[in-house]
């Protein structure tokens, strides 16, 4: 059973799907100069599958359990038709973070970054298409949305894997 630090990055995790849950549901959508509609929350969504990749470094397969928890608190935080997309949305991109996350043996900030080049478009399709106004730009720049915070995290985590690369070597 896991303890509380690695159940925290789990609390942390819910918590951050509730929340974008409840926020995308009171913050409207802003119409791009082509007339397709943008959600500036999708910034979030990005760190959103960091945070899943954290959490299940802690706490292994007990992440799915954390992804299904925040789905079903947010089904009563958000419209049933926001509530339903999103579900959807987060269950089939963050399915296959996931599955990239899992059977992909290579360093965590490779895995973070192939994790999102999968989930965020996966993510984006299906909540921009529930919600009905999927078009393939709304689709790209939500995607690029969410890439860009996991592309952050990603350059961050690098750089630290280098350093403590090169401190390896060094002490050798």
């Amino acid at each position: 059973m896991p303890t509380l630090p690695p159940m925290f990055s789990l609390f942390t995790y819910i918590a951050l799907i509730v929340g974008v849950n409840f926020a995308f549901s009171v913050t409207p959508l802003i119409q791009l100069p082509n007339g397709d509609m943008w959600a500036p929350l999708s910034l979030i969504v990005g760190f959103i599958f960091v945070v899943r990749d954290y959490a299940q470094r802690r706490v292994g397969h007990h992440v799915l359990w954390g992804m299904l928890v925040g789905c079903v608190v947010s089904w009563f935080m958000a419209s049933p038709q926001l509530a339903l997309a999103s579900a959807a949305a987060f269950a089939v991109g963050e399915l296959g973070d996931w599955a990239v996350y899992t059977f992909t043996r290579r360093p965590f900030s490779q895995r973070i970054l192939i994790s999102s080049l999968v989930g965020a478009p996966l993510d984006s399709i299906v909540f921009l298409g529930m919600i009905g106004i999927a078009t393939p730009w709304s689709v790209i720049t939500m995607s690029l949305s969410k890439l860009a915070g996991s592309l952050l995290v990603f350059w961050l985590v690098r750089r630290r894997e280098q350093r403590e690369c090169g401190l390896e070597h060094i002490q050798a």
